[in-house]
């Protein structure tokens, strides 16, 4: 059997900091998933520094952010390693990114950058962390197999903006609608361009060609823990006060995330699917 590298990076910026998710709980977790195969060794950072030194030999990337991103000259590794075959699995806050403050100077906006138009999606913002149902748009595809018709979530329901939507095929979506968010919440920004046209669906989770390689992403994660506990309020459907609870593992914990991230991880180490 041909045993092929795994390159996980899972981490937060500053550099060591948790930045309001458990990096621990999801490293393990990732880590878990990987370990249970028996064709993959993995290596570990908590950004992507160096990434042309792990990337060449790399069958997979799995990257589980809040806040790093790849600079110019790392995308353009990354670019060069997706379109040479590689696979990146991006989860989470792996659509966001450098966040710059806002002409009051109380707000700030994500920044698109490159690694953007390289991972087909860029985050905006999303209304406080909520329960939710998922559907899944394309059951025939390999990344859903196993995957029921819908299921629930706790999760931030994330407002991706799709970068080339006719080249994107669409895996999960959910009817979150407009933003909720209170005044003063999240990220501010000109226009929802991550709403789709019925004003209502909004894309979780889709997979894309880049050359010989692809990316998958999943916008699905959250997790905290009191350690890395995020204090930001949440919907009446999580707490009816609010508050925002000292641990929350959010999909980690049900079992359409898990074979979801089992179905991604075959896709990108054993080449399943285009």
């Amino acid at each position: 059997m041909e045993t092929r590298r795994t390159h996980l990076i899972v981490g937060g910026f500053p550099k060591g900091t948790h930045a309001g998710h458990d990096m621990e709980y999801a490293r393990l977790r990732l880590l878990t998933l990987l370990w249970e195969r028996a064709d993959t060794v993995a290596t570990v950072t908590g950004d992507y520094s160096d990434l042309d030194r792990w990337l060449p030999d790399a069958r997979l990337l799995i990257t589980y952010v809040a806040g790093p991103y790849p600079d110019g000259a790392q995308n353009a590794a990354l670019r060069d390693w997706l379109e040479a075959g590689g696979r990146w699995l991006a989860l989470h806050g792996s659509a966001g990114g450098r966040a710059a403050r806002s002409e009051d100077r109380k707000t700030r906006r994500m920044v698109k950058t490159a690694h953007h138009a390289t991972l087909g999606g860029f985050f905006i913002n999303h209304p406080p962390t909520r329960r939710f149902r998922v559907d899944v748009a394309d059951p025939e595809d390999p990344l859903t197999r196993g995957l029921p018709a819908s299921f629930e979530v706790v999760d931030e329901p994330y407002m991706v903006e799709l970068q080339d939507p006719a080249a994107t095929q669409v895996l999960l979506t959910a009817a979150i609608g407009p933003d909720t968010s209170p005044p003063g919440f999240g990220f501010t920004y000109d226009e929802d361009t991550a709403l789709l046209p019925d004003g209502k669906t909004r894309v979780l989770a889709y997979r894309r060609t880049v050359g010989q390689g692809g990316v998958t992403y999943v916008a699905l994660g959250h997790c905290h823990s009191p350690l890395s506990r995020n204090r930001t309020p949440v919907d009446a459907s999580v707490d009816p006060a609010g508050a925002s609870p000292a641990v929350l593992r959010g999909p980690w914990e049900t079992t359409a995330y898990q074979q979801l991230l089992r179905n991604a991880i075959t896709w990108g180490v054993g080449g399943d699917g285009p």
